[in-house]
């Protein structure tokens, strides 16, 4: 690691981050919604974030179609077991990957450690993300500023130059985006930003993978039941009302954000690349 990235630590003291999903009321719904149909027989992912939240949903519907899959997290070995075992439980392999994707080096062992385990990679979900609420842009610190964008974008670049020697023709990478890069969010001015960084990223890099065959594509939730969210992404008065601003009146659950990952990992999205699908409530964007 190098000496910039060892001085940019997660904040966990400072937001309750991660955040344990296991410690959630009530409990998100992650559990596939549908029998499976083979879609990714064969197949191998990679999932960072995959220990709770939209990671964990997206985990457990890549198993129930026949892949197996490893999960990147940073340190909530609880959650991670119980996203494991739901993994397994659909007749896949599991292979829990604890560490901090804003190190390269980190994320270089990872995908070499899912080579090595599994024999392939074919599949990369960009997905683990963080967000610290503030209404002043003033009060938005150095610190918090590079660890936001270290986690969320820097990451991303670092497991997609680790893992797209390994990605082989159809092979597929799927970045996690957010309705807040095109709505805006003025208590996560941060956030929203590596979120722009985000689509941008997945457009251009779409058309800088397409000749190898490698569709790149995201998807962009919005507000979403997660530890995200009460654990360091929303003021606790806010809360009360997480998601009543979408049309439909309420947030999404994990398990209703997974398929848009599942339709773009399988051969369903065979001609698409370096789009956003929009699983957010209603709410009409131009993206």
């Amino acid at each position: 690691m190098s000496d910039d990235a060892a001085e940019l630590v997660p904040e966990v003291q400072e937001d309750a981050l991660p955040g344990h999903e296991s410690e959630l009321s009530p409990k998100p719904e992650w559990h596939p919604r549908y029998m499976g149909s083979g879609r990714l027989a064969g197949k191998v992912a990679l999932v960072t974030g995959g220990d709770s939240g939209i990671g964990r949903a997206v985990a457990a519907l890549y198993a129930r179609e026949g892949c197996d899959v490893a999960i990147v997290y940073l340190e909530e070995h609880d959650d991670a077991d119980i996203t494991a075992h739901a993994i397994e439980a659909e007749g896949c392999a599991a292979l829990k990957l604890p560490g901090d994707i804003g190190d390269p080096e980190f994320c270089r062992r990872a995908v070499e450690d899912t080579v090595a385990r599994f024999g392939r990679l074919d599949i990369l979900v960009n997905n683990a993300g963080e967000q610290h609420p503030d209404d002043d842009i003033r009060d938005i610190t150095e610190l918090q500023l590079k660890r936001t964008f270290q986690t969320n974008v820097y990451g991303m670049f670092y497991l997609t130059q680790a893992a797209v020697d390994h990605l082989p023709e159809g092979g597929c990478i799927i970045n996690c985006t957010s309705v807040t890069m095109y709505e805006g969010a003025k208590g996560l001015l941060d956030y929203s930003a590596t979120k722009g960084a985000v689509t941008a990223f997945t457009r251009s890099l779409s058309e800088n993978l397409i000749e190898k065959g490698i569709r790149v594509n995201a998807v962009a939730p919005g507000p979403i039941w997660t530890p995200l969210n009460p654990m360091g992404g929303s003021p606790p008065e806010k809360l009360a009302h997480f998601g009543e601003s979408t049309p439909m009146k309420r947030p999404g659950q994990p398990n209703e954000v997974a398929p848009s990952f599942l339709f773009l990992a399988c051969d369903d999205s065979s001609y698409m690349s370096g789009q956003v699908l929009h699983p957010n409530g209603g709410t009409i964007v131009n993206g």
